[in-house]
C-alpha cells in the first residue's frame, strides 16, 4: 500500500493512520481513525483481496457523519486488511492484523464486522488479544453481539424503504424493489422487506442477478444463499439469469444498492425507474449521481442513514463487551426502526425544504453535531 497521508487531510480528519504488515503471513492492513470529538473511533473491519488505504479512509469517514447522524457518542473509524477472504490463511492474517494493532486496541479502536469478516473472526481476535473488549460482533455464546447473523443492518434499511415509500403517499406492500446485493445487508433487507409484503422482484450476488416480475420466492433464496452463497444464482431455476447490473435499471419501485460503493453512476441514475433509492452499502452513488436523481424528484435515503442499523447494534455491543447479561435482538431492532424511521423523514424533509439533495441534508445534520463537538473541546480555531 502506497498513500501520501496528507492527501487526506481536512478539516474533519483523519486524525491517524496505522499501516501495519506481516512479512510471514503477509498481511497488510490498515487503521483510520477519523474523527473523535463524539467519542472514540469505531466501525467496522473489512476484509478484501484490492482493498486500499483510500478506501478504508472514505469508509472511516462515512462512519464519522453516522454516529452523529445517530445522535450515538462514538467517532468515525475503520479498519482493513488487504487479502482474500476465501483463503485457507484468513486466521493467520486476521491474528497477525489483530497483534500489529494492539497498541491501538481497545484504547482507540475496537474490531468490528464488514467485509470479508465474520462473527468467528471477531471471537478469533477476541481469542488473539484476550478479551470480551477488543472486538464486537462475537457470538452470543461468548457474550457478544451478533449483529450480522440478526440482520440488523438490513432490518434497518428495509425500515428506512418502508418509511421513504409511505412518505411518497405509497405503500410498500406489494411494491416492487430491486436488491443489488445478496450478501449480510441485502439478504437481511430482502427478509425484512418480504414480511413488510414487497415484492422483490431482483437480487444480485457477485455471480449473477436473479429477476422474477412477480416476485422472487425471497425463503427459498435464503435458503439457496445459506447452501451455495453467491452461487446460488446458478442453481435457481425458477428465475431469470441476468448479468451483474442489468439489475438496476429494472422496473421497480423501490432499489436497494446494497453491494460495494460507487456502483450507481450517471449513467445508471439517469436509466433507473425506481422512485425511491436506499443506501444499503456505504457509497453506492457517486456524487453526480446524487445529484441526477435529485433533479428527477427521486427519493433517496443515504447511506449513513439508511444502513446505521449496525452502528446502533454496534453500540449495545460496545456495551455488551463488559456485561454479562445478554442482549435480545428485539432490544435492538425497535431501536434501529425507530431511530432509521425518524432520521429517513427528517433528512428527506430537509432536502425538500432546503432545495437540497438528500445527502447534502444528511451531511449538514452530522456535520453539525460533529463541529459542536469540536468546538466545546477546542479543536478548531478561534473566529
Amino acid at each position: 500500500m502506497r498513500l501520501n497521508e496528507l492527501d487526506h487531510a481536512d478539516e474533519w480528519g483523519p486524525e491517524k493512520i496505522v499501516t501495519v504488515s506481516d512479512t510471514r503471513t503477509g498481511m497488510r492492513g490498515v487503521l483510520v481513525i477519523d474523527n473523535t470529538a463524539r467519542g472514540m473511533g469505531k466501525g467496522g473491519t473489512r476484509m478484501g483481496p484490492t482493498l486500499t488505504v483510500t478506501e478504508v479512509a472514505r469508509l472511516a469517514r462515512v462512519m464519522t457523519w453516522k454516529w452523529a447522524a445517530v445522535d450515538l457518542f462514538f467517532g468515525g473509524a475503520k479498519a482493513g486488511v488487504r487479502f482474500d477472504p476465501a483463503s485457507a490463511d484468513k486466521e493467520a492474517v486476521l491474528r497477525a492484523f489483530a497483534r500489529a494493532l494492539s497498541s491501538e486496541v481497545p484504547e482507540e479502536y475496537v474490531f468490528g464486522l464488514d467485509m470479508g469478516l465474520t462473527e468467528h473472526d471477531a471471537a478469533v481476535i477476541q481469542d488473539e488479544l484476550g478479551g470480551r473488549g477488543t472486538a464486537v460482533g462475537s457470538p452470543r455464546e461468548l457474550g457478544g453481539v451478533p449483529y450480522d447473523q440478526w440482520g440488523v443492518t438490513g432490518y434497518g434499511v428495509a425500515e428506512a424503504a418502508d418509511e421513504a415509500v409511505r412518505r411518497r403517499g405509497s405503500d410498500l406492500c406489494g411494491a416492487r424493489v430491486v436488491v443489488q446485493g445478496f450478501g449480510a445487508v441485502g439478504a437481511a433487507a430482502a427478509e425484512r422487506l418480504h414480511e413488510l409484503g414487497a415484492r422483490v422482484v431482483a437480487v444480485s450476488t457477485a455471480e449473477g442477478a436473479l429477476h422474477a416480475p412477480d416476485g422472487l420466492d425471497v425463503p427459498a433464496l435464503l435458503r439457496a444463499r445459506a447452501e451455495w452463497g453467491d452461487a446460488l444464482v446458478h442453481h435457481v431455476g425458477w428465475a431469470g439469469l441476468l448479468a451483474i447490473g442489468e439489475e438496476l435499471t429494472l422496473p421497480a419501485d423501490v432499489l436497494i444498492p446494497a453491494a460495494r460503493q460507487d456502483v450507481v453512476d450517471v449513467a445508471a441514475a439517469a436509466d433507473l425507474s425506481a422512485s425511491v433509492v436506499v443506501e444499503g452499502a456505504n457509497l453506492a452513488l457517486t456524487p453526480k449521481a446524487q445529484a441526477v436523481l435529485a433533479e428527477r424528484g427521486v427519493s433517496v435515503v443515504p447511506d449513513f442513514i439508511a444502513n446505521a442499523g449496525g452502528v446502533v447494534a454496534a453500540a449495545y455491543a460496545m456495551d455488551a463487551r463488559s456485561s454479562v447479561f445478554p442482549v435480545e435482538p428485539g432490544t435492538i431492532r425497535a431501536a434501529v426502526s425507530e431511530r432509521l424511521r425518524a432520521n429517513t423523514l427528517h433528512v428527506l424533509d430537509e432536502a425538500e425544504r432546503g432545495a437540497l439533495t438528500s445527502h447534502e441534508a444528511a451531511r449538514r445534520l452530522a456535520e453539525r453535531r460533529v463541529r459542536t463537538a469540536m468546538e466545546i473541546r477546542g479543536r478548531v480555531p478561534s473566529p
